[in-house]
């Protein structure tokens, strides 16, 4: 059962020391680990963000039998310990390269999609009666260099007439008397539809949701191995055995690929670190120049996100080592501190309370995959959001419900409420256990490339 990071990233008993944790209220779920012998229609493998809403629309919306399995408690994984940013930008391909690839007609609608995954994360957010904790209006990508600013405006003005993207323009001194100042901040965009909520309260509330509409939920059971009989999945846990018609996989950047299941060699787990700063008062927050809670990035290649949480925490999160050791993150963590004393000297002194690490899942075809495999179609999958998983995995989750519910009789047939840009495996790496060293050569072309300004 190998994984690519340190064994202390795959602790399934233990929970992140995690801002997150420490501040959502207990969950109150009726799940157990899996005991026994057990059936069902459909099993989802991952309870994070695209499980559940997959669970929760079969179940609500198409009276499905569903269970789930999840290796830790709900919330373990990526979907309780990101940043909390419900954005888009899911494909890391370019625009001209997405209409180029796709067609320009394809490439809007998929931009149309990321658009509704937002609006469906606030839509379930008042169906179920989430309190998620929301925060702020658009997504600002502040600019690190005059260089930058006129490459941002004119990305979006480019969005803006092909799009239809709502997209506001700040310059330096605009964006000083809305957003923040920093010796590194030269103007900033803002992007709606997006905001910023309480990743883990978001999950817990997605859970909940589930189980009331009749979803099963089983966590700490990690699927350690998975065989067919006859055309049914048999799933054994440490303590149980799920017998299912069909299995979706939705693990993301823990994909459990030692399971030979279709995917492996396919997803590229990253590692994101996290800090949270002590609380501040509103006369620090006022002295120090920091004046909106609308999450940002900034416009770098190895880019930092951020943003001001709801008790006057700061949050900053970027890139990890590619190694996941511990010794390894107590250096990554001292040097996004640093970094923070330099992007913001106002925030040289502050003292930081949380810190903490996870893995996000890219692709090596730069997009997102939805789709079910060729050898078996009755394996459906769901990966690579590029940091974007709080929107595009649960818009993911229920676009997987609608197909597995759904009247195609034709295998070969992907449904047409999926982008073509989101359609089906991503290509293996080549050496596929080399992937973390592929991660760190990229690393290194891109801070060349942010410190030359290109």
């Amino acid at each position: 059962m190998q994984n690519l990071f340190h064994p202390s990233l795959y602790r399934f008993d233990e929970a992140q020391p995690s801002y997150w944790e420490a501040s959502a209220p207990a969950p109150d779920l009726h799940g157990r680990p899996l005991s026994g012998a057990e059936s069902c229609e459909v099993a989802i493998i991952g309870g994070g963000y695209t499980g559940l809403s997959a669970a929760l629309h079969l179940a609500r919306d198409f009276d499905t039998d569903v269970r789930i399995l999840e290796a830790g408690h709900i919330g373990w994984g990526a979907s309780g310990r990101n940043g909390g940013f419900c954005s888009m930008g899911s494909s890391k391909l370019s625009i001209e390269t997405q209409i180029s690839k796709f067609g320009l007609e394809q490439t809007k609608y998929f931009h149309r999609c990321q658009k509704d995954a937002v609006h469906l994360v606030r839509a379930l957010g008042d169906e179920e009666a989430i309190d998620y904790l929301a925060q702020g209006d658009g997504m600002f990508y502040v600019a690190d260099s005059e260089r930058h600013f006129q490459k941002l405006k004119q990305r979006a003005e480019f969005q803006r007439s092909n799009f239809g993207f709502e997209i506001d323009c700040y310059t330096q001194s605009q964006f000083r008397e809305i957003g923040y100042d920093s010796p590194h901040q030269h103007g900033a965009i803002r992007v709606k539809p997006s905001f910023a909520l309480h990743p883990l309260r978001y999950v817990h509330g997605l859970a909940r949701a589930a189980e009331r509409r009749g979803a099963q939920i089983h966590p700490h059971s990690r699927v350690l191995n998975w065989r067919k009989e006859g055309r049914d999945h048999l799933l054994e846990t440490e303590r149980g055995r799920l017998r299912a018609a069909r299995v979706v996989l939705a693990a993301n950047g823990f994909m459990p690929e030692y399971l030979a299941c279709g995917i492996e060699g396919r997803p590229l787990p990253v590692q994101s670190a996290i800090v949270v700063s002590r609380p501040m008062s509103a006369a620090e927050l006022k002295d120090r120049q920091w004046l909106t809670e609308t999450p940002a990035v900034n416009s770098r290649h190895l880019y930092f996100y951020y943003r001001l949480l709801s008790d006057n925490r700061f949050l900053l999160g970027a890139r990890a080592d590619q190694t996941g050791d511990p010794q390894s993150a107590e250096k990554t963590f001292a040097c996004m501190q640093q970094s923070i004393a330099r992007m913001w000297p106002q925030f040289a002194d502050l003292s930081y309370d949380y810190r903490w690490r996870g893995l996000v899942c890219l692709a090596r075809n730069l997009r997102p995959s939805i789709g079910r495999m060729p050898e078996d179609k009755s394996i459906y999958f769901a990966y690579g959001y590029h940091g974007t998983g709080v929107s595009t995995a649960t818009w993911s989750g229920r676009e997987l419900a609608k197909w597995l519910a759904g009247k195609e009789s034709n295998d070969q047939i992907m449904p047409a409420h999926l982008p073509a840009i989101m359609q089906g495996r991503s290509p293996r790496f080549p050496l596929a256990f080399l992937r973390r060293h592929y991660v760190r050569a990229s690393i290194a072309t891109y801070r060349l490339r942010d410190l030359l300004g290109i």
